[in-house]
């Protein structure tokens, strides 16, 4: 039986960020320094597989410190955490590495920093993610204020004359952020922001890719995890510049084969936690149903790396 032509277009960059290979490099190097188990507070990065990947090789994952062994290495998330939990692995003496992201951690001195000099902070981010928690709790409580929304600049309770300054979360959606800085700015005029966009330039990057296919295409896919924001927001972006039939799908088993009924053009891409794994294995069940031709996208080139901890850096 003739299978019916597809063509996929690959978004170009798609998958793993510099800040994601640094984290799951720093788990693995510290299970070859350490051994099984090394326990990693919080999903290193949001994505099961690399998560049960990591954990086949002796990692153990916890919501919080207390599930720790004494003695036991512990690796934080790349999302960043609030200062209280490496204060209490100082305390309880743990052996911790940090894989917060670099470009988190910029955010987390950029927020110090402004209140040092007396500014009131409002973060841009989604509630309960993890990095935000991270973020806000770089500071004492009370003293950042969230808004996910223009409307929530709105109810903001700031006084007109208090210096005041906004940071964003690293995986949002540029546009939208745009809007909520554009408030900010029409009702602070005097407020300070990031020299430079504080949102990562993977989650631009993969945005900016996305856009370049949407139009091109009849149905796209964005690899990535539910809890991902930087996956969630590559389908919003899709949505918003031209394919209505964008959808997420963690991996290549979870394709509602009805959703690509009578397209002729795929695009495809994943979320900066997603590895290139499973891209491939999407194109592979798209084989087996389809005559595929693949065709490469790319609006940039990436050749950023962060440097490991020191103590890891001898670790072959």
């Amino acid at each position: 039986m003739t299978k019916a032509p597809l063509t996929i277009l690959l978004a170009g960059p798609r998958g793993f960020c510099a800040g994601v290979e640094r984290a799951v490099q720093i788990v693995e190097r510290s299970l070859d320094r350490f051994g099984a188990p090394v326990y990693v507070r919080h999903e290193i990065v949001h994505n099961r597989f690399v998560v049960e990947t990591l954990e086949r090789k002796g990692a153990i994952f916890v919501e919080e410190l207390d599930a720790v062994p004494p003695g036991a290495p512990v690796v934080f998330s790349a999302h960043g955490v609030p200062k209280r939990v490496p204060a209490e692995a100082e305390r309880r003496r743990l052996i911790y590495l940090d894989a917060t992201c670099p470009l988190v951690s910029k955010v987390h001195r950029e927020t110090e920093r402004h209140y040092a000099q007396g500014r009131r902070v409002v973060l841009i981010g989604h509630a309960g993610h993890p990095e935000v928690i991270g973020t806000m709790g770089q500071l004492p409580p009370g003293a950042v204020l969230l808004v996910q929304t223009p409307a929530d600049v709105a109810r903001l309770e700031v006084a007109a004359d208090e210096p005041i300054a906004y940071v964003t979360q690293t995986t949002l959606s540029i546009d939208d952020t745009l809007a909520i800085v554009a408030a900010l700015q029409q009702r602070f005029p005097q407020i300070d922001g990031p020299k430079r966009d504080d949102i990562c330039y993977a989650t631009t990057n993969r945005q900016q890719a996305v856009k370049a296919i949407a139009r091109r295409v009849d149905r796209l896919l964005v690899v990535g995890a539910p809890n991902s924001s930087n996956s969630l927001r590559l389908v919003e972006v899709a949505r918003q510049s031209g394919c209505d039939k964008a959808a997420l799908i963690g991996r290549a088993a979870e394709i509602d084969w009805s959703f690509l009924a009578g397209a002729a053009r795929l695009g495809l891409t994943a979320g900066a936690s997603a590895p290139e794994a499973l891209v491939e294995e999407v194109v592979e069940a798209c084989r087996n149903r389809y005559d595929v031709a693949l065709e490469e996208v790319a609006v940039t080139r990436e050749e950023v790396r962060f440097n490991l901890p020191r103590a890891l850096l001898s670790v072959a």
